[in-house]
Parts: C-alpha cells; structure tokens; sequence
C-alpha cells in the first residue's frame, strides 16, 4: 500500500458521506448541475462558461443552495435567494436549486443505484463487527439515495441536508454537520475517522476534530484533498479490506 492507512475497527466511529464515497450519485449530481447552469448560464450571458473544476471548487459537498450562490458568486452574479419552495423555474438560489434536484431525483429514479463495491465491503465488515457507523452529507436526497441503494440499514444515524437546514447546521467546510454527526452516534471525532471525497467535506470533518480524514479521490485530486486536511489519501476503499479481519461474518 502506498501509505499507512488508519484502523478502521479500533475506531469509536466511522463517519462517511454519501455522494462519492458510498455511491456514485456524485456523478448524478454532476451531470445534472451541467444541465441546470448550463441553461442558466446562456440564458443570462454568464462567462466564462461552466466547468466540472467549478464543480469541484464550488459545489461539491455544500448545501445545494449554498452551492448555486457560491458558484454565481464565482461570476460576480448576485440575485436573490428566495425561499426553499420555489418553483424551479423561479430565478432566485433556491429555485436553481430546485431545478437541479428535479434534474436529479429524475435521473435517480430512472436509473437506479448502487453502492461502490469496495465501499460495500468495508462497511458490511465494520457493520459485522459492530463498529457505529453513520452517514454525513450535505444532499437532501440522503434517505432517498441510501434506501435505493440498500444499505440505509447499516448507518446508525444520517446528519443530512434536511437535518442541517431543520437545525441551521452551517454547510461544509464548516465544521457543524460532522461535529453534529459525532454527536448523534454517540462517538468522540477525536477517537473516529471521517471519510469525504470534497475538499469542503474534508475541511468539515479536520475541522471538527476527527482522528483521522480519509481522502477518497474520485476526481478532486490528492494534493487538493490533503491541503483540505486529509490525513491519508486513497482511490477506493477497497484498499482497506486487507486490514479488516476476513474472519468476520456479518450480523443482522
């Protein structure tokens, strides 16, 4: 192995975000941010044009309406936030945000998902030998993504983007949802591990004090990942399962 990877099993807890980590909904979430500010931006003349770097410099892992605010931003484009129930087409933040979601939840339900297999391995041997395992993530579209998924069961507790609004959580890379995440499983982040693929995620998790931050590189980039705090740095979660003892059986 290229570096030394934590022990997951002598962990109080083992935080993990969604999108990216678990399942590939992050590429969900990609295809359908192109779509909506694609549209926004010929619609309003806005250059330079949108990119997946501005996806990963501004949107990945925030709070969807703090995304679409953060990447306007990003072009000196200011209008105004408007309410969570906007319509789609309303352009205000929180109806572009809208409009993605519809372009997600779309996507979502037509194709389906599934769980990374390496992800799936490690959190079925965690499970089975009863490490607290919870999920951190900015989507409000957790539940709906993990039950799809079928692995809803396996996570103690879900700190959400329903859960962070309801509660005015600060989006990542503050530091609120995965400090409160430590909370509702009952762990000490001084004594667990975190695993993010954003940079924002990674700052939230160092942030609120987690022994160690796995880095999951799908596509940010190690260096962006470790200047955002990540202690180890790995391409798929596979990598662990030589750590975990082979002899565990998985519970109900």
């Amino acid at each position: 192995m290229p570096e030394a990877l934590p022990d997951l099993l002598a962990a109080d807890g083992v935080l993990f975000d969604l999108d990216g980590v678990l399942t590939p909904t992050a590429e969900v979430h990609m295809r359908a941010w192109k779509v909506v500010f694609d549209q926004v931006f010929a619609q309003w003349g806005i250059a330079p044009e949108y990119t997946d770097a501005d996806y990963y410099e501004y949107v990945d892992g925030k709070k969807r309406y703090d995304g679409v605010a953060s990447l306007l931003r990003s072009r000196n484009v200011e209008i105004p936030w408007g309410e969570v129930d906007d319509a789609p087409e309303a352009e205000t933040i929180c109806g572009i945000g809208n409009r993605k979601n519809a372009a997600f939840a779309t996507s979502l339900r037509a194709e389906g998902i599934a769980a990374y297999p390496g992800s799936l391995a490690v959190v079925e041997r965690l499970h089975a030998a009863g490490i607290p395992l919870g999920v951190v993530s900015s989507s409000k579209n957790a539940e709906e993504v993990l039950g799809a998924a079928g692995i809803r069961s396996f996570f103690r507790i879900v700190v959400d983007g329903v859960v962070a609004e309801r509660d005015g959580l600060a989006s990542k890379p503050a530091p609120d949802m995965f400090r409160e995440g430590g909370i509702a499983l009952g762990v000490d982040p001084a004594r667990s591990i975190a695993v993010e693929d954003a940079t924002s995620g990674v700052a939230s998790a160092a942030a609120a004090g987690y022994a160690d931050v796995v880095g999951v590189d799908r596509g940010t980039g190690a260096d962006a990942l470790r200047a955002a705090g990540a202690t180890v740095v790995v391409d798929d979660l596979s990598l662990f399962l030589p750590n975990l003892s082979n002899d565990i059986t998985e519970t109900a």
